[in-house]
């Protein structure tokens, strides 16, 4: 039989991400028919299990998890997810599954995404280039002083948009979005050179919430129905709004963003998760 070739200096197959990690967003809905066929031992045994599950480290566990209560009738109970290994990842909501209470923990919603550096995000070449445009000049003591600046916080900001730490803050709210294809907004026909200004604009405005608000951008081209995936996490609520509302008038997203369903929730240990959703 012919086996296809393989050029030699490529890696092997793999499903694991060489740079950066798998993303799953998932969120269910108590059912509560299901939960009242439970006895009390079962319910007892399940959230003991369930939240072993969602409070696991080491090799066996994924990298990242984070539980949260969700607000409004669409879930109750959301889950984010990541690690290099998507089938570890799959393996949570397999457990969560298969557990004693598994059956009253209705999937309704899931995106999947990998985390990734944007192509928008400048060198330290581009970043120099930018500051001449925007006035400052080479001989300027302050262009120096701004570039080495970048260049010292770069490695940092790229390590934590490839392998994010979740921060210490209590909301969070999640949603899909899209790049407009329409005729009169087509963000795909733009020059990257004035894609680039657009989201060179939409980073200041995102600056302005550093200490209130953290953002984490997933890819999901080719992995969920949208493009990407957007992760907020808020000091309070009402910084959510804020910063969604404040972006929006930035031209990146007034002309050529489209956006998806929106899910707030507020950050919980699996224990507490569960008690408050009574189960």
């Amino acid at each position: 039989m012919n086996r296809p070739h393989t050029p030699a200096n490529l890696p092997a197959p793999t499903i694991c991400m060489g740079e950066g990690w798998h993303c799953l967003h998932q969120y269910y809905k108590v059912d509560q028919a299901a939960l009242m066929l439970l006895s009390d031992s079962q319910r007892a045994e399940g959230c003991e299990y369930v939240a072993q599950i969602l409070n696991a480290s080491g090799d066996d566990a994924p990298a990242r998890q984070q539980t949260s209560v969700v607000s409004g009738h669409r879930a109750d109970l959301g889950l984010m997810i990541m690690d290099p290994d998507p089938l570890r990842i799959d393996r949570v909501t397999q457990e969560l599954r298969n557990s004693a209470i598994g059956s009253a923990l209705k999937p309704t919603y899931s995106f999947v995404s990998i985390t990734e550096i944007s192509e928008y995000v400048p060198s330290v070449e581009q970043y120099a280039n930018r500051l001449k445009r925007e006035g400052t000049p080479e001989a300027d003591p302050a262009f120096e002083a701004k570039l080495n600046a970048y260049k010292q916080r770069l490695p940092t900001m790229n390590k934590q948009r490839l392998y994010p730490d979740f921060p210490p803050f209590p909301v969070i709210t999640f949603y899909p979005m899209n790049k407009a294809r329409h005729p009169l907004a087509n963000w795909y026909t733009e020059p990257f050179s004035a894609r680039s200004e657009l989201m060179a604009e939409h980073a200041t405005s995102g600056i302005k919430f550093a200490g209130r608000v953290s953002q984490l951008i997933t890819a999901s081209t080719g992995f969920d129905d949208w493009e990407w995936g957007v992760t907020l996490w808020g000091r309070a609520p009402e910084h959510i709004k804020e910063i969604v509302y404040g972006m929006r008038f930035d031209r990146a997203s007034a002309k050529y963003a489209e956006f998806g369903p929106f899910y707030l929730s507020y950050v919980s240990s699996p224990e507490d998760a569960l008690d408050h959703l009574k189960i």
